[in-house]
């Protein structure tokens, strides 16, 4: 039986662009069969996963984009944030340090991520920019998502730009005042 979900529906965004709010994008994180399911459902083979005392780390090459080569994330559930890092292919520039995606966590021996639609874009001591609050507006305003998925993505949301900002736009600094340890391989 196919899935019902409510049609997309268009907005404009801040450049004029218009696009269609989607559900909320869903990830799997497959430790045993060391693969990720990406949210449109293509299975990727994962280079590392490592448990850690608050999350679990993964790192995997992005196969195929024109920008990305490859990438880390850190999946913290306390904090409801998947922290990445991105590495760029030769020659681009990705305008960001980390980027921060607002999620759900669930653990387990297969993780899932139900993405909030809130990201938060770092340049590591310069500044920081959240990104798709009209996405989560769209998304609450045709009920994608209810009232008190909205408000966890914005507390977490907001939590997390004073905690980087305070600690002077540097992530790995914030998350090592909270205690969470992070450790990015270097290519």
């Amino acid at each position: 039986m196919a899935a019902n979900f409510p049609v997309p529906v268009p907005i404009a965004r801040r450049d004029d662009r218009h696009h269609e709010v989607h559900p909320p994008k869903v990830e799997l994180f497959d430790v045993e069969a060391m693969t990720n399911i990406d949210p449109k459902g293509f299975v990727r083979t994962v280079d590392e996963y490592r448990h850690t005392e608050h999350g679990l780390y993964m790192a995997r090459p992005v196969d195929g984009h024109r920008r990305i080569a490859y990438f880390e994330s850190l999946l913290l559930p306390e904090l409801g944030l998947r922290v990445s890092k991105w590495q760029a292919n030769p020659g681009f520039d990705l305008g960001h340090d980390f980027y921060i995606d607002i999620v759900d966590i669930t653990d387990g021996p297969i993780w899932r991520t139900k993405d909030l639609y809130l990201d938060i874009l770092v340049r590591t001591g310069h500044d920081l920019r959240v990104e798709d609050t009209d996405e989560l507006l769209a998304a609450l305003r045709i009920k994608l998502i209810d009232q008190s998925a909205a408000q966890r993505a914005l507390e977490r949301t907001h939590r997390s730009v004073d905690g980087i900002s305070r600690h002077g736009y540097d992530v790995d600094g914030w998350l090592n005042g909270l205690g969470i340890a992070t450790k990015w391989q270097k290519r």
